[in-house]
C-alpha cells in the first residue's frame, strides 16, 4: 500500500466474489492466524525466559533461539500475506500522475516487479536451503529451516499474485503478470548478464532501486530487483546470499523488541489507553491558550511511552482529537497539523522504535538511546508547545476548558498511572539490567494486557485477537523493509560506498560540525523520498564508521538520525503522518502541510539545538551512565 493509505492498513481488499478470491481470502486468513500465533509465541516465550532468570534463578539456553526462529517466519509468512493486501510501503507518486485514467498501468508495473523479486527469492531461496548443513547451537535446529523462510513466503506472495491481483486488475491478468516478472528475473540472471558485467555494481543498484521506488514498486520489493540485477554479474553464489542476508537481517534478538512494544501498544489502545490519556492531558493542559493542542501534544507525549510508533500515535490521536478540535472551532487542517506534528515525538520518547533499529544496526546500547533521547524529546515537546502558544494567540484560540481543580487532576491521574508506568519500567528496566530492550517489550505486552483485564476492564477477547492483528501488520510493514534493505547495503559497503561517501563529505568538511550539518542536510533530503526505517537501514551502516572516525559520539548522532528522518514525515512528497492525518479527518493533504510549516520550522530549530549542543543527549547519558 502506499504511504497515504497505512492508516487503513490490516483490512483485507474488498473484491469481487469469484472462487480464486475466495481462496486467496481463505488463504489469507490461514498464513494470518499462523502469524499471529507465531508471534504471540514468541512473545510468551520472552517472557518465560525472564521469570526463569528471575523466578527460578534458571536462565534457560533456549527461548531466545526459538524466539528468532518463529519471528522470522511471521515476517516472511507476513510478507506474502501483505502482498494480498497491497500493504507494503510504497511511495504512490505514479499513481497520482494517473489519477485522472486508469490505474491499471501502475498497478500492473508494481505486480510484475513484486514477481520478479518473489520469483528471484523463491529460486534462490531454494538453492540456499540445498547449501545449508549447519545447525542452531541450542536445539540443532537445522539452520535450513531459518532459511527456508525466504523461499516459502515469496512462493506464497506469487500464490497471492496469481489468485487474487490486486485492484483494479481482473482475475485472470495476475498469471500473465506473474509470467512477465519471471520473464524479467530470468532476462536478468541470464541473457542480460554480459551486460550487467560491464557496468558497476552500485550505479546499477542505486540506479534501479531508486527508479523502482519512484514508479510505485514497494520499497522492500524494489530493494530486492536491485540487489539481484547488482550482482547478476557477480559469481552465482552471490545471488544465494542474498536470501541468506535476508533471514539473517530479522534473525536478530534485538529487532524483535519492535514487534513486541507494537504489540504493547495495540493492546493497551484496545483497553481504552489513548481516552484516558487524552482526559488527563486536558485536566493538565486544558484551559491554557490553544487549550486542545496543547491535550493533543501532551497525550503524544504519554502516548509515545506506550506505543513508540509516530504512526500509532497520529492515528490513534486524530480519530479522537481531529473532530473535537473541530467542534471548538479549530480549523480541520490545523487540527491535522498538530496531530501530526506532535507524532513525531513518539520516536523521541522510549520505547521509540527508531531508536530500537538504530541501536541494531549502529552496535549501540539500545538503553543508552532510551536515557539519551528524553531531553531531546521533552524539548521537542516545548517547541511545539510553544509554536501552538503563538499560533494560537495570533488567531484568537483561547483555553477549551475550566481550569481542574486539584482533586480532578489527581483522579484522571490515577485512572491514566497504569499507562504512564510503562515507560518508567521500561527504561528502569533495562537501565539497571533487568531485562534487555527485547524482554522489556515482552514485558510491556504482558503489563498491557492486565492493565486492559484488571485495571481498565475494557479489553474484550475480541479486542485482544484484533490488536494481535494490528501488530502482526505493522510488524510485517516494518520488518521487511529492514530484511530487503540488509543485502542492499551489504553490496553499497562490498563495493566501498560508505568510504567514498566519507571520503566526499571529509574533503567538504573542515570539522566535524560541518560534517555533521552536512549528514543532517543530506538526512533532510532523504526524508523527503523514504521512510524512516528504509532510509536508517540504508544509510547508518554507511555514516556509522565515518562519525566514528570524525570522533562525533554514537549515541548522539543515533538522535540526530531518528529526529532528522522522522520530519521527513512532514514534508512532501512522502509527509507519511500528514497524508495518515489527512485521510482520517477526510481534508486535503496539502492544506495541512501549509499548517504544519510552523511546527515543521520548531522541529528543524530543535534539531540544530541537539545536533551542536551534545549534551542535551549526551549529558543524561553521562550522569545515569550507559
Amino acid at each position: 500500500m502506499s504511504v497515504q493509505d497505512m492508516v487503513e492498513e490490516g483490512a483485507v481488499p474488498k473484491r469481487p466474489p469469484f472462487l480464486t478470491r475466495q481462496l486467496a481470502l481463505l488463504l489469507d486468513r490461514m498464513v494470518e492466524t499462523v502469524a499471529v500465533v507465531t508471534l504471540l509465541g514468541c512473545c510468551l516465550v520472552a517472557v518465560m525466559q525472564v521469570f526463569f532468570r528471575y523466578g527460578l534463578n534458571n536462565s534457560l539456553p533456549w527461548p531466545e533461539e526459538v524466539a528468532r526462529l518463529g519471528f522470522v517466519w511471521t515476517v516472511f509468512l507476513g510478507m506474502g500475506l501483505a502482498i494480498h493486501r497491497d500493504a507494503h510501503l510504497r511511495i504512490d507518486l505514479i499513481d497520482k500522475i494517473f489519477a485522472n485514467a486508469s490505474q491499471h498501468v501502475p498497478v500492473a508495473i508494481r505486480v510484475v516487479f513484486i514477481a520478479a523479486a518473489c520469483a528471484a527469492l523463491a529460486h534462490h531461496g531454494l538453492e540456499l536451503v540445498s547449501r545449508s548443513m549447519s545447525f542452531t547451537p541450542a536445539l540443532m535446529i537445522p539452520i535450513k529451516w531459518l532459511y527456508l523462510t525466504v523461499p516459502v513466503g515469496a512462493v506464497l506472495g506469487l500464490v497471492f499474485l496469481v489468485l487474487a491481483p490486486p485492484a483494479p486488475l481482473a482475475v485472470w491478468a495476475g498469471l500473465p503478470l506473474c509470467a512477465v516478472g519471471y520473464a524479467i528475473y530470468w532476462a536478468v540472471v541470464g541473457p542480460l548478464v554480459p551486460i550487467i558485467a560491464t557496468l558497476e555494481p552500485a550505479t546499477v543498484l542505486i540506479a534501479i532501486a531508486l527508479t523502482l521506488v519512484v514508479v510505485g514498486v514497494p520499497i522492500g520489493f524494489a530493494l530486492v530487483v536491485a540487489v539481484f540485477a547488482a550482482l547478476a554479474g557477480e559469481p552465482p553464489l552471490f545471488l544465494v546470499t542474498i536470501s541468506q542476508n535476508m533471514a539473517s537481517a530479522t534473525d536478530s534478538f534485538t529487532l524483535m523488541a519492535i514487534p513486541f512494544f507494537i504489540t504493547a501498544a495495540a493492546v493497551m489502545n484496545a483497553g481504552g489507553i489513548t481516552k484516558r490519556l487524552i482526559g488527563l492531558a486536558s485536566h493538565l493542559v486544558g484551559h491554557l491558550r490553544g487549550g486542545l493542542g496543547q491535550v493533543n501534544i501532551l497525550t503524544s507525549v504519554m502516548l509515545a511511552g506506550v506505543s513508540g510508533s509516530s504512526m500509532a500515535d497520529a492515528g490513534s490521536v486524530a480519530k479522537i482529537m481531529v473532530p473535537e478540535m473541530e467542534r471548538k472551532g479549530y480549523p480541520r487542517p490545523f487540527s491535522c497539523a498538530v496531530t501530526s506534528s506532535s507524532a513525531v515525538i513518539a520516536n523521541l520518547i522510549p520505547p521509540g522504535l527508531g531508536l530500537i533499529i538504530y541501536g541494531a544496526l549502529a552496535s549501540v546500547s539500545v538503553g543508552a538511546l532510551f536515557i539519551a533521547t528524553i531531553v531531546p524529546g521533552v524539548i521537542v515537546a516545548v517547541a511545539l508547545s510553544l509554536v501552538l502558544y503563538l499560533l494560537s494567540i495570533r488567531h484568537g484560540y483561547g483555553g477549551d476548558s475550566e481550569r481542574s481543580s486539584a482533586a480532578e487532576r489527581w483522579h484522571a491521574l490515577l485512572l491514566a498511572l497504569p499507562a504512564l508506568a510503562l515507560p518508567v519500567i521500561i527504561v528502569g528496566g533495562v537501565r539497571f539490567g533487568v531485562f534487555t530492550a527485547t524482554e522489556a517489550g515482552a514485558m510491556a505486552f504482558v503489563y498491557a494486557v492486565f492493565c486492559g483485564i484488571v485495571f481498565y476492564r475494557v479489553l474484550t477477547a475480541h479486542g485482544f485477537v484484533q490488536a494481535l492483528r494490528e501488530a502482526v501488520q505493522d510488524t510485517i510493514v516494518v520488518m521487511f523493509v529492514v530484511a530487503a534493505a540488509s543485502p542492499f547495503a551489504w553490496v553499497l559497503a562490498s563495493q566501498q560506498v560508505p568510504q567514498t561517501v566519507g571520503q566526499a563529505l571529509a574533503g567538504m568538511a573542515t570539522s566535524p560540525e560541518m560534517l555533521l550539518l552536512l549528514i543532517i542536510l543530506l538526512l533532510l533530503f532523504i526524508g523527503l523520498f523514504m521512510e524512516m526505517i528504509a532510509a536508517m537501514v540504508i544509510m547508518v551502516p554507511i555514516f556509522a564508521p565515518i562519525i566514528m572516525e570524525a570522533g562525533i559520539d554514537p549515541i548522539h548522532f543515533g538522535i540526530i538520525v531518528v529526529l532528522s528522518l522522522v520530519i521527513g514525515a512532514l514534508t512532501p512528497p512522502l509527509g507519511i503522518l500528514i497524508f495518515t492525518t489527512a485521510r482520517i479527518a477526510r481534508t486535503s493533504p496539502m492544506l495541512v502541510f501549509r499548517a504544519a510549516m510552523p511546527f515543521l520550522g520548531a522541529l528543524i530549530t530543535v534539531l540544530l539545538l541537539v545536533a551542536f549542543v551534545p549534551i542535551l543527549s549526551t549529558g543524561l547519558v553521562q550522569v545515569l551512565g550507559p
